[in-house]
C-alpha cells in the first residue's frame, strides 16, 4: 500500500472516531462536503487574486488599480493635479488612492468568501 494513501486512510479513520463526530450521521457525506468547500475556497482565492479594483483619492485626482493579491496594476494622475499640487500633496493623494483601492479589495474579498465562511460555521456548529 502506498505510504501516502495509508496516511490519508489513517487520518480519515482518526477523524471518523472523533467523539465530536459521534452521532453526526454520515461522516463520509460530511467529509465530501468539506472537500467541496475546500475546492470552492481555492476557486474563490484564484478569482480574488485576479480581480482588479480601482480606488481614488478624496477628490479623484489620483486613481489606483490593484489586484486581489495586492499588486498595483495602474496609477492615473489627473494632469490638472500635477499643476495644482506640490509633490507632498500629490504623494498624499497617491497614498489615499492606494489605501482606498486596498480597502475595496479587502471588502470585495470578504464578500466573496462570506458564503463559504458561513457554511463552514454551520458545519462547526454540528
Amino acid at each position: 500500500m502506498d505510504p501516502e494513501f495509508a496516511a490519508v486512510s489513517d487520518l480519515i479513520a482518526d477523524i471518523r472516531s472523533l467523539p465530536e463526530l459521534q452521532g453526526v450521521g454520515d461522516v463520509d457525506a460530511l467529509m465530501e462536503q468539506i472537500r467541496r468547500q475546500q475546492a470552492e475556497v481555492e476557486g474563490i482565492q484564484r478569482s480574488v487574486e485576479a480581480m482588479e479594483i480601482t480606488g481614488a483619492s478624496r477628490h479623484n485626482e489620483v486613481q489606483v488599480t490593484a489586484r486581489g493579491n495586492g499588486e498595483v496594476t495602474d496609477v492615473s494622475i489627473d494632469p490638472d493635479a500635477i499643476d495644482q499640487y506640490n509633490a507632498d500633496e500629490l504623494g498624499e493623494c497617491l497614498k489615499q488612492a492606494v489605501n482606498d483601492a486596498l480597502r475595496r479589495v479587502r471588502e470585495a474579498s470578504a464578500a466573496r468568501f462570506r458564503p463559504v465562511i458561513e457554511a463552514a460555521s454551520r458545519i462547526e456548529g454540528l
